[in-house]
């Protein structure tokens, strides 16, 4: 099935219902639908693409990313969301990889955009949503749901290794329906009028879990960005909320929410994931919001759907086993497989620490034009995540360690090997390596260890502007510590354990 039909099926059978709130206006599921349908027919009959064809979608939050994604899906293409902080040279490969034949996005992100395709080779039409063009779109003749197969791509999620190098995860509609349905099984039942609040990125997994809502009749209330304000405000405001949030965010909102009468409001439920929640934060949380809440592991390649942590198994009198249980990322998702093997695969007994393999009808078919990747990736049907944890007696999953180097700030996806390779441009800088520091907010930034020449000067400002000038803000580097050397091992690798411990060293 077509993974647009259930919104389709709600938008005929209740059009009335709220569809969509946000700072473009609201909608109905009746208008939404409308519009979807004449964008559909105006993707492939005005412009002319065909079945298979990748869309790129690269905006802030917005109604417009939503109604572009279904009517997307509706027309038989392939969406390519992308995260709207991304750097416009950051981007542009990404429309290079995946083959995009058209680009929608906002006023504000365009002229980045245009200067960050300008060297690349081919052309294709970049649409701007503001612009009175997408609205005579969404005016062109209406047509059906396009039938596809259930193998057939749907989302080309875009993730990166540790060199930064982006892969795309091909989701099909079969993926992204289970996805729906275990959020039925596992999470919450929603029923029409219930809200589902955006302050995450609707490119990632707050986007995600707009469709098992929208396919229940939920109410899409989309903010910009993340304020706590806002969030608050929201759950005064609205009916049984949903939202999608990274732990740092959590965090902010207890901080901020000291005080408040009732700061939990009128939330349903609030599922997180992206990045470790550490027990002492998510006491705090469940202080401050009660057991409303449900952890979510997962990874582009297997969204939103590896294990979950229950809003009941959040509950417990504090004693060790339920500390324990915190801090797990808990059980298997419906439908879903989850073992911890050894490096040849074999499985491992309980509380041993191995690599974190998975499969079910969540896992991706594979990386877009990557079979090298796809076949390290998944071996004999299995997702091999290449994150480090370990299995109890009772199924509770734990992540012990990352294989990665990977630095998660905010919950937002930070590789070192991208950064250090922009810092060496410098003609000055002869060796950086780039690590994680904790963070109370944030949970960690990007700090660089940096060797320069002999008698020359790099200031912080020279190595902020290259950073800004190739990637995303929120990436640079927060310090920057020079050194004569940096230490290595006898293969001549940068021994980046020995550099956290010179950062707790000064950190006292």
């Amino acid at each position: 099935m077509n993974i647009a039909k259930p919104f389709l099926t709600r938008a005929l059978s209740h059009p009335q219902l709220q569809a969509l709130s946000s700072a473009q206006g609201s909608m109905s599921f009746g208008d939404m639908a409308q519009r979807v349908y004449g964008l559909a027919g105006g993707l492939k009959n005005t412009l002319g693409l065909q079945p298979g064809t990748r869309v790129m979608l690269w905006m802030e939050n917005r109604n417009e990313f939503l109604e572009l994604l279904f009517a997307t899906w509706t027309a038989g293409l392939c969406a390519v969301p992308v995260n709207a902080k991304l750097h416009a040279r950051e981007v542009a490969p990404i429309v290079l990889d995946s083959g995009a034949s058209i680009i929608f996005t906002s006023a504000s992100l365009h002229p980045g955009l245009v200067e960050a395709l300008s060297t690349t080779p081919g052309s294709r039409p970049i649409v701007v949503v503001d612009d009175d063009s997408y609205q005579a779109l969404t005016r062109s003749a209406p047509i059906g749901c396009a039938q596809v197969e259930p193998t057939d791509l749907a989302w080309l999620f875009y993730t990166s290794g540790t060199t930064g190098v982006p892969k795309g995860a091909m989701l099909s509609h079969r993926n992204l329906m289970t996805m729906c349905l275990q959020y039925y099984a596992d999470i919450d039942h929603v029923s029409p009028g219930q809200t589902m609040f955006h302050a995450a990125a609707l490119s990632h997994g707050s986007g995600l879990y707009a469709l098992p809502h929208l396919f229940s009749g939920g109410h899409q209330v989309i903010e910009k960005g993340f304020e706590t304000d806002a969030v608050f405000e929201a759950l005064q405001r609205y009916p049984e909320v949903a939202m999608f949030a990274a732990p740092t965010m959590l965090s902010r909102l207890v901080r901020s929410g000291q005080g408040i009468t009732n700061p939990a409001g009128n939330l349903l439920t609030a599922y997180y994931g992206g990045g470790p929640m550490y027990v002492n934060d998510l006491l705090k949380t469940l202080d401050m919001f009660g057991p409303r809440l449900f952890q979510v592991y997962g990874q582009g390649e297997s969204p939103m759907t590896i294990t979950g942590l229950s809003k009941f198994d959040h509950q417990g009198n504090r004693d060790a086993a339920h500390l324990a249980r915190l801090a797990s990322c808990g059980i298997a998702r419906t439908g879903t497989e989850v073992k911890v093997v050894d490096a040849d695969g074999r499985d491992l007994p309980a509380d041993e620490l191995g690599e974190i393999v998975t499969r079910g009808d969540t896992r991706m078919l594979g990386y877009w034009n990557n079979e090298k990747a796809t076949a390290s990736t998944i071996k004999e049907g299995w997702l091999w995540t290449g994150d480090i944890g370990s299995l109890d007696e009772k199924g509770y999953l734990t992540l012990r360690d990352r294989s990665k180097d990977m630095i998660i700030r905010g919950g937002s996806n930070i590789y070192p090997r991208e950064i250090e390779e922009v810092l060496l441009k410098h003609p000055d800088i002869i060796e950086v390596s780039v690590i994680g520091r904790a963070h109370e907010d944030l949970g960690e930034e990007p700090v660089a260890f940096v060797v320069v020449k002999p008698g020359a000067m790099v200031s912080d400002e020279d190595m902020d502007n290259m950073c800004l000038e190739n990637m995303a803000r929120f990436k640079r580097p927060r310090s920057y510590f020079r050194a004569d050397n940096l230490p290595k091992n006898n293969y001549g690798k940068i021994l980046k354990t020995e550099l956290r411990k010179e950062l707790v060293k000064g950190s006292k």
